[in-house]
């Protein structure tokens, strides 16, 4: 008998639940402490919006390409996090559910690790 696992995102903030290519993972940081949270777009542009005006009266530390060019307010992925492309694509193949951006879930990792 195959066994099918299903990763489901959740808004973090009012736990509606994510479809496959719906909201975003947000990262941003306070006081050292980096944060991520899964949101809706429309939580996702909430925060954003309630953050402008600090952020405009603040000083960048480090400004990705993105952020520079003002070109995109997609989430970048931060330096040293792993590319989850081939975990996803060998997670696929082997009968894992994983959706396409956001968490993998760890069950899958040390799954994709334990085969290589």
């Amino acid at each position: 008998m195959a066994r099918r696992i299903v990763h489901q995102l959740v808004d973090d903030l009012d736990g509606s639940v994510l479809e496959v290519g719906e909201g975003e993972t947000v990262l941003f940081s306070l006081d050292g402490v980096a944060y991520e949270i899964d949101l809706t777009d429309a939580n996702a542009a909430a925060l954003r919006e309630a953050l402008a005006p600090w952020i405009d009266a603040a000083r960048p530390v480090s400004r990705s390409s993105a952020a520079s060019s003002g070109s995109s307010s997609r989430p970048r992925r931060r330096t040293g996090q792993q590319d989850y492309t081939a975990i996803r694509a060998w997670a696929k193949d082997n009968g894992y559910t994983v959706s396409e951006r956001g968490r993998v879930p760890a069950s899958v990792l040390e799954a994709y690790e334990a085969a290589h």
